[in-house]
């Protein structure tokens, strides 16, 4: 019992050395400050359902082969599988997001041409919102009607989207809220026809990733469940990495297959470009 307690310790101590290594040579992308509370919530409420389901299948792969580095990466691949296929559900709900934006653009020009002013066009447009966007656009109404001034209210509105479109369209209010100048309804429809446009160019390329992230869920399949077969059925062909030797060449095997899944889900994954008013804060905040 001792003896299997330190190889647990020991493989867990191996995994996470090298998982904070790998932290440390590729770097960490700074994440947006701005979020909402129930967003937080639930993110934590999934990753707790996660861990928890992890730990179970950890557990259940230790007790049955009696191997922890296997034990430990079935754990890892039960909290990462989800993006392992490179974020398909994340592009899917950006997508969604931005053909909201669209047609809450589309929604401001038409409120705007009702010679309407910008602080009366806002609230006036919630109603034709898409859900995912109601709640943002009401807390930009909150914090107006708080006596916060427009263009530091866009900005907080900007950061809780976190999407390089909506900087575009955000950037074309701030200045005319700063400006007051005319000509806002067309730059709006130029803008919600680029959104479009993008859009449509987005779902182009989703199709094409999808054989990808296809292709990279059938080679993890095939790899784990052939593996989960000769453990199963064949014990005596992998009787070699029993021992801490043995444990420490399957921890350079498993090291390897995850890089080569890492490389894989890297070419399907849809990388977002930089923020335009992110960069803009970012400037005026440094001394």
């Amino acid at each position: 019992m001792n003896t299997l307690m330190l190889s647990v310790v020991g493989g867990a101590a191996i995994a996470g050395g090298l998982f904070l290594l790998g932290l440390f040579i590729r770097g960490t992308r700074p994440r947006p400050q701005a979020k909402t509370g129930g967003l937080r919530k639930e993110q934590l409420r999934k990753l707790s359902a996660k861990l928890g389901v992890a730990v179970v299948v950890a557990v259940a792969v230790l007790a049955l082969t009696r191997w922890p580095v296997i034990a430990i990466g079935s754990g890892l691949l039960v909290v990462g599988w989800n993006s392992l296929a490179g974020g398909a559900r994340e592009e899917r709900m950006a997508m969604r997001n931005l053909e909201a934006l669209a047609a809450w653009t589309e929604s401001l020009r038409d409120t705007i041409a009702g010679a309407a002013g910008l602080e009366q066009a806002i609230p006036a447009s919630i109603r034709a919102a898409a859900p995912t966007l109601q709640p943002h656009i009401r807390a930009l109404v909150d914090r107006l009607h708080t006596r916060m001034s427009l263009p530091d209210a866009l900005h907080r509105f900007a950061d809780e989207l976190n999407d390089p479109s909506a900087d575009l369209v955000v950037a074309a209010l701030i200045l005319n809220a700063k400006l007051r100048g005319p000509g806002l309804r067309e730059v709006l429809t130029a803008l919600a026809a680029s959104a479009r446009e993008e859009l449509d160019v987005r779902r182009k390329v989703e199709a094409e990733r999808r054989s990808t992230r296809r292709s990279v869920q059938i080679v993890v399949g095939a790899s784990v469940g052939f593996a989960a077969l000769l453990v199963i059925f064949n014990p005596s062909y992998v009787q070699e990495y029993q021992g801490w030797l043995g444990q420490i060449v399957l921890l350079v095997v498993a090291g390897l297959f995850g890089l080569g899944f890492a490389w894989m889900r890297r070419l399907a994954r849809y990388h977002k470009p930089e923020r335009l008013l992110a960069r803009v804060a970012q400037g005026a905040e440094a001394p």
